[in-house]
C-alpha cells in the first residue's frame, strides 16, 4: 500500500530516499470495505488520510435525514475534516468508503513532526491546501450562480469517470440537485 503513496508523493514534493522512510514510520495503513466509515459524526478526526485505492465519500446529514455529499476522494488524494483534526472537536461530518478503499493516515502529531522535518512537505501541503480552497471557492460561486447544466459539466471534468463508481444520488446531493434533474441533465447531453 505504502508503494502507491511513495510513487504518488515523489512527483509531489522534493523528497530524498531518506524523507520517504520518515514518512513510512509514522504512517498507519488501513483498508475499508463499502460502507465502512473512517469518520462518523461526532466523532473527533484524528488522522490526515490520503487514499491509495478505492473511494471515499465526505457528507453531512441534516436533521431531517438528508445526505449531502460534500467531497469525493479517490485514488492519490488527500481527505479530512480540517475543522476536527485541528481542533480536536467532535466533527459534523462522515467520511466513508463507497468501495473497497486502501489507506494511509498519519496523527496529527505525527504530521506536525513531519512539517518540522521535512520543509518540502510543507510547501506541498500549502499548495495543496491554496489548491482546495480555489475548487471549493469555485464550487461556492457555481452554486449561486451557474446552471444545473454547467455545474455538471464542471463536476464531470473534475471527477471523470465518476458515474461508473458513485450511485446517481450521490452525484445529484453532490451538485445540489433532485435526482430527477440529475437525470434530466444527463439525458440531454446524451441526444444528439
Amino acid at each position: 500500500m505504502f508503494i502507491d503513496f511513495e510513487k504518488y508523493i515523489k512527483t509531489q514534493a522534493d523528497l530524498t530516499d531518506q524523507d520517504i522512510k520518515l514518512f513510512r514510520d509514522t504512517a498507519m495503513e488501513k483498508t475499508l470495505r463499502r460502507k465502512d466509515f473512517l469518520l462518523q459524526a461526532g466523532d473527533v478526526c484524528r488522522y490526515k488520510t490520503f487514499v491509495c485505492k478505492g473511494f471515499l465519500r465526505s457528507y453531512r446529514t441534516t436533521d431531517n435525514g438528508n445526505e449531502h455529499v460534500m467531497q469525493f476522494s479517490p485514488e492519490n488524494s488527500w481527505t479530512t475534516d480540517p475543522e476536527s483534526y485541528e481542533n480536536h472537536t467532535p466533527s459534523s461530518y462522515n467520511i466513508d468508503a463507497l468501495e473497497y478503499t486502501e489507506v494511509i493516515m498519519w496523527t496529527k502529531k505525527d504530521f506536525d513532526y513531519l512539517f518540522e522535518q521535512l520543509p518540502s512537505l510543507k510547501v506541498y501541503s500549502d499548495r495543496l491546501i491554496a489548491g482546495n480552497l480555489a475548487r471549493t471557492r469555485q464550487r461556492v460561486f457555481s452554486a449561486i450562480s451557474a446552471t444545473a447544466e454547467e455545474r455538471y459539466d464542471e463536476f464531470m471534468k473534475m471527477y471523470p469517470g465518476i458515474l461508473t463508481r458513485v450511485p446517481l444520488h450521490m452525484v445529484a446531493s453532490f451538485l445540489g440537485v433532485s435526482r430527477e434533474t440529475l437525470s434530466r441533465i444527463r439525458h440531454t447531453q446524451v441526444k444528439p
